[in-house]
């Protein structure tokens, strides 16, 4: 290996494994999501006869993304032909993933298995578009150096994104049809796909996170904004359009609730954001206080924020019962920035779900994970897991 003018390590073998069949994708990204696996296992997942397993794996093994490894509990003088499991080379390629924000971009180098190894983060000086790509490809080049070349580059976006490539619309950032994937593609010569932050969260919970192994599983994450995702089927179900920004908006929990500038009176948006729970405060006290504040001061009791506080809470538990009620799924993950609500009022929002919930009603599993950007960025690295090099169908 040697090292490259952009600070990369060049490797001397293949840089890729594409293009993989059909088949080679199903077996490497089941021993990806659940390895490591016995041969046996992988052939009853996807229905395959052994001799078509051996044809499949053969390539994958060559190509050094899938390894044999010994099976857990072995033992010396173990009687007969010992078993060697398939797992994936999880440092075998690495990957970068980026979130952005309105004010700064977070970024991560991540394993084959989404492994952060690296991270890093860089303020924006401006929003416009190539200077953004700017300083994505510079931060590419520090989180890679000294390192071997990326496989690819996810990038998450708040917004509508179009085609994994064109930033559709962010009203975080002020964009519209903004060809991010190809801006950042030119500075970095690296594949680039560009997501829905929301959706490349969820893409990377369902694969290695809270949702690994479910068919039905739901992420509500609450923060600057409120985002939702939905996995039938262990698959994402994809966002036919800007559902995402805006079944928050127009989910009414209280039609008595707050009117706030963003998000109809008593809308899920309106009642549990961390800008619109501070308009509440701001608009009744005339003070401009943080949300961390805000929570502090309702959990020693003070009135003004305990009642907004607590209107959130129900509002939550209004939503988790409203979900559970319809989708019904295994599992809600809970994450955001703004899940500190859950430390100071948790026992209103589960009181809250069981008052919304037939009696007889199973229990809603709610994980409730306090998420950093970091996270977010991890997800878009999965996004370029999926489908730079798996080349995973679009969900």
């Amino acid at each position: 290996m040697e090292e490259s003018g952009a600070g990369f390590v060049v490797r001397t073998q293949a840089e890729s494994w594409l293009p993989l069949s059909p088949g080679e994708r199903s077996v490497a990204i089941e021993v990806l999501v659940h390895g490591p696996l016995s041969r046996t296992e992988i052939a009853r997942r996807l229905d395959l006869s052994p001799g078509s397993l051996t044809r499949l794996t053969k390539p994958l093994i060559q190509e050094g993304l899938l390894v044999e490894v010994e099976e857990a509990g072995a033992t010396e003088g173990r009687q007969g032909r010992p078993s060697q499991p398939l797992d994936v080379v999880a440092d075998s390629r690495h990957f970068l993933g980026f979130k952005i924000t309105d004010d700064t971009v977070y970024g991560v180098l991540t394993t084959l298995r989404s492994e952060i190894v690296a991270r890093l983060d860089r303020s924006l000086a401006a929003r416009d578009p190539g200077e953004v790509a700017d300083v994505l490809a510079g931060m590419t080049r520090e989180l890679s150096r000294g390192r071997p070349r990326p496989a690819g580059l996810g990038i998450g976006v708040g917004g509508l994104v179009e085609g994994r490539s064109v930033v559709g619309e962010s009203p975080f950032l002020g964009w519209r049809g903004v060809p991010l994937a190809a801006l950042v593609e030119e500075r970095t010569g690296l594949p680039v796909v560009v997501e829905n932050d929301t959706a490349a969260f969820v893409e990377a919970e369902t694969w290695f996170g809270a949702g690994r192994g479910l068919d039905r599983f739901v992420v509500l994450t609450i923060g600057a904004g409120l985002g939702y995702g939905l996995v039938l089927g262990g698959r994402r179900v994809p966002y036919s359009g800007d559902e995402d920004r805006g079944f928050g908006r127009h989910w009414i929990l209280d039609p008595y609730g707050p009117l706030t500038p963003d998000g109809r009176r008593g809308s899920a948006v309106s009642l549990l954001t961390i800008p619109n729970i501070r308009y509440q405060v701001r608009a009744a006290t005339g003070r401009d206080v943080g949300y961390e504040e805000i929570l502090a001061s309702a959990a020693a009791g003070e009135p003004m924020p305990a009642r907004v506080v607590g209107e959130a809470a129900r509002a939550l538990g209004i939503l988790v019962a409203q979900i559970a009620n319809f989708v019904m799924p295994q599992k809600i993950l809970l994450a955001g920035e703004g899940v500190g609500l859950m430390k100071v009022a948790g026992d209103v929002v589960e009181n809250t779900i069981r008052d919304n919930r037939h009696p007889r009603a199973a229990p809603v599993v709610l994980e409730t994970r306090v998420s950093d950007f970091h996270d977010w960025a991890r997800g878009a690295a999965v996004l370029a897991i999926q489908v730079l090099v798996l080349g995973a169908a679009q969900v």
